[in-house]
């Protein structure tokens, strides 16, 4: 807390619906919503195409533009909510293609120096908020929304990510807010919304200082 401003951050797996819940809570708090770089990423479609050839530039891309968000959020005297973070960057998606084979170790290892000497320059957000989504919900959101680079996305891919989810969660340090979402329809259902919004208010108590 920098006492004027709040940080709060998104997370949660492909499909999990990060950015619609950005947008409504950054609606409802007046906070500036920061969205996860996609239809603009250069590396995108090519990585879903190929993983083992594009794997580490898409990484890098990502590192790249989040870090430079994430400065920006700090040093703003805006309020702000991201979608998804630096710490997934790392935690989940290159862990899970070195893991997989679809990184090298040489890269792996680049990335997580990388990674290692821009943390040392970076503030946690007030509150990470975590959407928690089986498989199947991740699976039927990605299918509603249609992006074509999507498409080819392997049930064992997701079902990777969310085990290194659950593992990073469980070691993350500072405050967290986790939110089942499956049976929540934040986006068409004002109740879910409401639900959401509360346990945000009581996960940050001072954000009456805010509003």
């Amino acid at each position: 807390m920098t006492g004027q401003h709040l940080f709060v951050a998104v997370s949660g797996n492909i499909g999990a619906g990060k950015s619609s819940l950005a947008r409504l809570l950054g609606e409802h708090f007046h906070w500036k919503p920061y969205y996860e770089s996609v239809d603009n990423n250069p590396y995108l479609a090519d990585f879903y195409a190929d993983m083992p050839r594009w794997s580490f530039h898409l990484q890098v891309y990502f590192l790249s533009n989040r870090f430079k968000g994430h400065k920006e959020i700090v040093e703003s005297n805006e309020s702000v909510i991201q979608d998804r973070t630096i710490y997934e960057d790392a935690e989940i998606f290159a862990r899970n293609l070195y893991t997989i084979g679809r990184m090298t170790e040489r890269d792996f290892a680049n990335y997580i120096s990388l990674f290692k000497v821009m943390m040392e320059y970076l503030k946690p957000p007030d509150l990470m908020i975590y959407l928690k989504a089986s498989v199947d919900m991740l699976l039927l959101q990605i299918a509603r929304r249609g992006r074509d680079f999507e498409k080819g996305i392997e049930r064992v891919y997701l079902e990777q990510l969310n085990v290194l989810y659950d593992d990073w969660i469980a070691r993350y340090k500072h405050r967290l807010l986790i939110i089942e979402s499956d049976h929540l329809d934040f986006v068409n259902k004002k109740e879910d919304l409401d639900f959401i919004v509360r346990r945000v208010k009581e996960s940050l108590p001072q954000i009456q200082m805010f509003e």
